[in-house]
Formats: structure tokens, C-alpha cells, sequence
């Protein structure tokens, strides 16, 4: 269903070599402005808002417009907004709209190529089974669907492609991944060894409990409970604890540590089926029947085998995958190149990252202006 979300993201003459009607190339092919104008009008309608449009720079005219006619009106003593922060916050708009639809149309063409590389094919007949399952659970009626590219300023067409890149990838990630859920029972018996407490189980303790305000109360509710009143008819009357109060005095299933220090010293040591308190506390003082012990156990490597094994599966295959896409993302972003004013990250021709400083750290000085 995620494929019907519009703008779900993966990732003049021509300069540098790309055609003067795209925005970026790929490997020689060019992503032409007006694919890009496509999506960026279903990028700014999938906010939600009515009537959304994409800021037009240079000016944001328009945007600037509709902006004033939104914002509401400043709190007494704060400045008014100008066309000038107007204008700023157009152009944010738009920036991240811009990086949004090119790290999309960018990553149709990197899973395309990768998907050649690898010899990874879907066929119409998939896509076609595919669309039509996804279609149905997320529109029942074809009137639905029908509303929904007209809302979202997509045509079948973009979905049906986006179903086939979904299958690509979906193809390319299980041939990754392929074998990389073997494991071994050495492997197993390590994990096994390094986290056996994950496979334990403390001692665990079933109680009935009274928590009142004051000591007075507590002896009071003791005194009950001795002489052979039920905890639930005492709970009601004494107990300051709704939940435990609400199903009887009962509090099931507690380990150690769970409580209050005081509290949990006095439950494990406890004997079964003695009323004990009243144990002061932060919350309060308990008076408390231990009704059942359940011991601390073990499980076996034998009994852990299987999940053991289904988590080494499982971090390997996303070791292996974690290692591809670092490689891909380094390839394919190397045939990448964007014109200027369309330059984001996933360009190779994108400005190097400039790394954050370390606190307290003295900074060379520069010896010479950098390069543009």
C-alpha cells in the first residue's frame, strides 16, 4: 500500500554534459524536466493541504501570496512577518521539495541499472498481479482509485511504475540476501554462552496486596485479613491501589526488582500463604499474601536453538544487505550528475559534506581559498 503514497522516497545548453531539457543524468540518461515538474506537483499535493501548489522561484510570488493570507496574526508586542521571511520560508518549501522528487527519480534510475547489472527481471504479469492486490485493499471501488489520481496528480501509468520498481527491488534485496541465513551450531552454542540471562526466567511471585496511607490503616486492614476476612473485601475498603484494588487485591506475576526495594525484600522473603506487613514505603505501607511461587528456570540450548538461530539469520542477512546499498548508493551516485540549482546529495558533482567540528577542538587556519 506504500506505492500509493505519492513521494515515498528510497533516496538553456547542457552543462557537463547533460541535455538542456533535464535536471540530472544517470549513467547517460537524462531525467527530464518535465518527469521532474510531474513529480514535484505530486510531491506538493501529497501534503494534505487544499489547493497545495510548488513554490515557483525565482520570486515565490504566488507562494509569498498565499503565505500572508495563512498566517495568522502576531501575538501583541511580536514583530509582523515581511515578504522577505515570506519568501525564506517559500524557498525552504521548495528546496525540500526539489531534493525529495530528484532523490526519487534519481533512485528509479539507480534500481533500474542495478537491476540490469544483476539480471533481475519482472514481468508485466507480476506487476499486473501486484498493482492489482495492492489496489484492492487500499480501493475497494474503482471510483476510489479513480479520486485518488486525481487527488494525488498521478496517472496509472506512475503507479504501475512504481509497482514495478517496488518488485525490483524487492527481487534485488532477496538475491543479496540470498544464503546469508546460514548458521552454524558453533555459532548458535557462542550466541548461546555470550546471552544466557536472555534465556532465563526469575523467580517470579503472585500476590495479594493491601497499600494504604498510613500505618494506622495498615494495621487495621492486617487485622482483618487475621481474622479471616477475604483480601478482596479488604482491598475495597483499605487499599489505595485502583489497580490491584479493581481485581481484588490481586498483583500477579511480580520479579525481582520490580518493586521498591523494601517492597521486593520483603516479597521474596516471604513465606507462601502468610500475611505479612505492613512494609513501609514511598507510596505508601503494604500488607501482602504471597499466593504462589514460581521458581527461576533455564532455558536449555537445545530449547533456545531455534531462536538463536533465527537471529543470527537474521543479522546476517542484514549485514550482507547493510553492505550492499553503502556500495550501491557509492557506484550510482559516481554516474550521477545534477545541474546546477538540482544538486543534491545523491550527485556526484554535490558539495563535500563539511564535517562538524569537535567541541573544544582548535581549528587549523586556512592556507589557501578553496576550489569552486
Amino acid at each position: 500500500c506504500a506505492l500509493f503514497v505519492p513521494a515515498a522516497i528510497i533516496a538553456g545548453c547542457g552543462e557537463g554534459g547533460i541535455p538542456g531539457n533535464a535536471v540530472a543524468e544517470v549513467d547517460g540518461t537524462p531525467i527530464e524536466r518535465e518527469d521532474f515538474d510531474h513529480w514535484l506537483n505530486i510531491a506538493a499535493k501529497s501534503s494534505g493541504q487544499p489547493d497545495a501548489a510548488v513554490p515557483k522561484p525565482p520570486d515565490f510570488k504566488a507562494c509569498i501570496e498565499q503565505a500572508k493570507k495563512a498566517a495568522a496574526k502576531p501575538a501583541e508586542g511580536q514583530p509582523k512577518q515581511t515578504d522577505a521571511d515570506y519568501k525564506k520560508q517559500c524557498q525552504q518549501q521548495y528546496d525540500q521539495l526539489r531534493d525529495q522528487v530528484l532523490g526519487l527519480l534519481i533512485s528509479f534510475e539507480w534500481i533500474k541499472r542495478e537491476a540490469e547489472e544483476q539480471g533481475v527481471e519482472v514481468s508485466d504479469e507480476e506487476v499486473k498481479k501486484s498493482f492489482e492486490e495492492q489496489k484492492k485493499q487500499s480501493f475497494p471501488k474503482e471510483a476510489d482509485y479513480q479520486k485518488f489520481l486525481k487527488s494525488s496528480g498521478q496517472t496509472n501509468e506512475d503507479v504501475m511504475m512504481r509497482v514495478r520498481l517496488d518488485a525490483l527491488s524487492n527481487k534485488i534485496r532477496d538475491k543479496v540476501t540470498e544464503g546469508k541465513d546460514k548458521v552454524t551450531d558453533a555459532q548458535i552454542k557462542e550466541y548461546y554462552d555470550k546471552n544466557k540471562a536472555q534465556f532465563a526466567q526469575p523467580e517470579r511471585r503472585d500476590l495479594h496486596i493491601v497499600l494504604t496511607k498510613t500505618r494506622e490503616k495498615a494495621d487495621q486492614a492486617k487485622a482483618a485479613l487475621q481474622d479471616g476476612a477475604p483480601f478482596k473485601q479488604v482491598a475495597r475498603e483499605y487499599s489505595i491501589d485502583d489497580a490491584s484494588k479493581a481485581q481484588g487485591g490481586k498483583l500477579p506475576a511480580v520479579a525481582k526488582g520490580q518493586q521498591e526495594k523494601a517492597f521486593d525484600t520483603a516479597i521474596f522473603g516471604a513465606d507462601k500463604g502468610k500475611i505479612e506487613g505492613p512494609v513501609k514505603t514511598q507510596f505508601g505501607f503494604y500488607v501482602f499474601k504471597v499466593d504462589k511461587i514460581s521458581a527461576a528456570s533455564q532455558q536449555t540450548l537445545e530449547q533456545a536453538k531455534a531462536t538463536i538461530k533465527q537471529v543470527l539469520a537474521s543479522q546476517n542477512q542484514q549485514k550482507a544487505l547493510d553492505t550492499f546499498v553503502k556500495d550501491f548508493r557509492k557506484k550510482w551516485k559516481e554516474e550521477t550528475e545534477c545541474r546546477e540549482g538540482y544538486v543534491t546529495q545523491d550527485c556526484k558533482n554535490a558539495p563535500k559534506a563539511t564535517p562538524t567540528p569537535t567541541p573544544g577542538a582548535v581549528q587549523p587556519a586556512p592556507t589557501e581559498t578553496p576550489a569552486q
